[in-house]
């Protein structure tokens, strides 16, 4: 494997996942739009969690969801996918640590380190198919709602939380295809054998056990 590219695809993935940590509870994944409100001195933000409130005076009034199952039905898939994301991750974490050169977890034997951060690289791919998935999910209700003329509730616009998402769901593919390919690049570079002797040290071997043989003789064994 190469040492730099398994290093860069470690990071990568790390802060993918920091940034799945970052997103699930931000408060922000959709923000009420001034356009067309006639309600304009506050504003309404939510998230998978809960719906708050701020008004002019800068007071912020947040209360959870009382219910899961009175949910919708994509709110429910999103936490999750995010949840599963973050599971992913960390298990992603942890295999590639395993499996890099760096650590001296698992000896020397260079082809099940290399499939152990393989393994690690496809955690990395599964998170970010999640996250990209909840997120992407949650910003096309948000834009359906928002296009719609005949929606009486309130509107929403994208906010931070889903670019957070998004930014995730793009580093952990990075990190997750880099770790495949360095792994697939490498493998069979640093696979240790068991020691061979080649033919040539056959040969003086032999030679030698020849000589040490003769030299059991005197000069009178030849006549």
């Amino acid at each position: 494997m190469n040492s730099a590219v398994e290093v860069v695809a470690f990071l990568l993935g790390f802060l993918g996942w920091v940034m799945v940590g970052v997103a699930l509870p931000n408060r922000y994944w959709k923000e009420s739009t001034l356009d067309g409100s006639v309600i304009t001195t506050s504003t309404i933000y939510e998230n998978l969690w809960m719906s708050c409130a701020c008004d002019a005076t800068g007071i912020h009034n947040c209360r959870e969801f009382p219910s899961m199952l009175s949910l919708s039905g994509y709110i429910q898939a999103s936490r999750a996918l995010m949840i599963t994301a973050v599971v992913m991750g960390s298990l992603g974490l942890v295999c590639s640590m395993v499996g890099m050169q760096c650590t001296k977890v698992g000896g020397d034997n260079y082809l099940l380190k290399g499939r152990i951060a393989s393994i690690g690289g496809i955690f990395f791919l599964l998170q970010s198919l999640c996250t990209m998935v909840a997120v992407s999910w949650y910003a096309f209700n948000i834009t359906q709602e928002f296009f719609d003329p005949f929606y009486p509730g309130t509107k929403y616009e994208i906010g931070q939380g889903l670019y957070i998402g998004w930014s995730s769901g793009v580093l952990s593919l990075c990190g997750g295809v880099c770790l495949l390919f360095s792994c697939k690049m490498g493998t069979e570079d640093k696979i240790p054998y068991a020691y061979q002797p080649s033919k040539g040290t056959a040969y003086t071997a032999a030679a030698a056990s020849q000589r040490d043989a003769s030299s059991h003789y005197g000069r009178n064994a030849y006549v």
